[in-house]
């Protein structure tokens, strides 16, 4: 029997400037989350609207409208407690629930916000968002209950030291936190790998519709998929605008659900002028490029295209705070080198 020889020692390649680079700006970007709080994330001057349980779902949506939001805490006056945070997919949830019962659209009127756990037992989807967290806990804590939770926004709920009872301070969006990191934190211009390369984003099985798509249809795949933007493309699979889910918010202000039968050119049209417009980027482009388009822009989601402007993927940016977060980090909390 022949003596085994010696077992050879990989030889560990060495670490490139790129890849240098990118582990030194995530390590910075995360030591810079959890030392800051999410009070730091508000800014000097700023509103709130918070719901109670009992008010009127129509009231509420007039309510949004009015203020340009698209979104509002709950509370309950009978226990004084945080009850949720309402979005737009509520809104989608009960229009869905309304389709499927033509029989209940009478009674559309008189339903409260209280009611909303109801429609989303009836039609099986995710419930309330309820997750929050103390303003004065680390922002990135913060980040991770929004990633654990998939919710896009946070609200911020303190405690009053005399009453003991809790207090909704704020709101904070996952492009708020974002664009506080892309503002304060100079080490993301070391984010220079480029998409391709970071497996960032979704690129299969992505939902698309046409012009002449019924808004109805597109409510269905945003309530089936759990998304909230659909790409509109054309006969050439060239991307000519998106459907979001808070357009349909404009589209049944008024309580006119009739809106939902128009086709998506149609509905598009109703738009606010203050529409931000449509950000997109290759695959071939950098996390510190992209960085610098939400310092600059209120950006919700980029659209990948190729050189003709055709559908390659979606980014969202849940997808860029879940890179920044946890990508290379090991079961002790440190990047891996």
């Amino acid at each position: 029997m022949t003596p085994a020889g010696p077992v050879p020692v990989p030889v560990p390649v060495p670490e490139s400037a790129l890849e240098r680079g990118q582990r030194i700006g995530l390590q910075r970007i995360r030591e810079f989350l959890k030392v800051r709080t999410s009070y730091d994330v508000l800014p000097l001057s700023f509103r709130l609207i918070i719901f109670d349980t009992s008010l009127l779902v129509k009231k509420s949506l007039s309510i949004l409208i009015q203020n340009g939001i698209v979104s509002a805490p709950l509370w309950d006056s009978k226990t004084s407690t945080y009850a949720g945070l309402l979005t737009t997919a509520d809104y989608i949830n009960l229009i869905q629930y309304y389709w499927n019962n033509p029989e209940a659209v009478n009674r559309i009127d008189q339903f409260k916000l209280n009611s909303l756990r109801d429609i989303e037992k009836a039609i099986g989807v995710a419930p309330l968002e309820t997750v929050s967290i103390n303003p004065q806990r680390p922002l990135y804590e913060a980040c991770r209950r929004m990633l654990e939770s998939r919710a896009r926004r946070i609200p911020l709920v303190d405690f009053d030291d005399e009453t003991k009872r809790a207090m909704v301070v704020s709101v904070v969006t996952q492009y708020r936190i974002l664009k506080f990191v892309a503002v304060n934190v100079s080490e993301t211009r070391l984010l220079r790998k480029p998409l391709k390369h970071l497996k960032l984003g979704t690129y299969k099985n992505l939902v698309t519709a046409r012009m002449e798509t019924p808004v109805f249809e597109i409510i269905h795949q945003l309530v089936d998929c759990s998304i909230s933007a659909v790409p509109i493309l054309n006969s050439d699979g060239v991307v000519t605008n998106v459907f979001e889910a808070v357009d349909i918010i404009t589209l049944i202000k008024g309580n006119n659900y009739d809106e939902l039968n128009l086709d998506v050119g149609e509905a598009l049209k109703k738009r606010s002028d203050d529409f931000p417009g449509i950000y997109t980027c290759s695959i071939n482009d950098r996390l510190d490029t992209i960085f610098d388009t939400i310092r600059k822009s209120r950006v919700h989601r980029l659209i990948v295209i190729d050189d003709e402007g055709r559908l390659v993927g979606i980014l969202s940016l849940s997808d860029i705070l879940e890179y920044i977060l946890l990508e290379g980090e090991s079961e002790d909390g440190k990047l891996e080198q």
